[in-house]
């Protein structure tokens, strides 16, 4: 299965590349590839107009997407999931046969252009989470559903 986390944000830290990549190896190539697309964050300042910045940021995230992928969008106002329902997710999104796109947006969050093209809404939690931090997080737990559906031991 080939996942797409497409982020809005580059030049991060070096511990958020090493614990994205520390959970990106250790899945199977064979059974779930993970690929980091990172795009620039639209230039903000003191008189930006924030609505334009989304707008330009929601084009890159959509771009992006891939042709026929299934669309996962990380929304604060989206749905969470346990461990486990995001083990069975997985399991469906396997099912269905095409890539995913995760798509994280700016720090503004997600333009609507991307919010309607969307199959579902995820969020992570109910907390205001540091977009870097949003990366290792979200490779952990997709890893972790991996184990669980795999009956790896990592989970328990």
């Amino acid at each position: 299965m080939r996942v797409k986390l497409i982020a809005v944000g580059s030049r991060m830290p070096a511990w958020v590349q090493e614990g994205f990549g520390e959970y990106a190896k250790r899945l199977p190539r064979g059974d779930m590839q993970v690929e980091l697309v990172e795009l620039p964050l639209a230039v903000r300042g003191k008189n930006a107009d924030l609505g334009r910045a989304m707008e330009r940021e929601g084009e890159s995230i959509l771009a992006a997407i891939g042709k026929g992928d299934k669309v996962i969008a990380l929304d604060v106002k989206g749905k969470s999931w346990s461990t486990e329902q995001l083990a069975a997710e997985l399991a469906g999104w396997r099912m269905e046969g095409r890539g995913v796109s995760l798509v994280v947006g700016g720090p503004d969050g997600l333009a609507p252009a991307v919010l309607r093209v969307a199959d579902q809404r995820w969020s992570l939690s109910a907390l205001t989470l540091p977009h870097p931090l949003v990366r290792v997080l979200l490779m952990e737990q997709l890893y972790r559903a991996w184990t669980v559906l795999n009956n790896h031991p990592y989970h328990k």
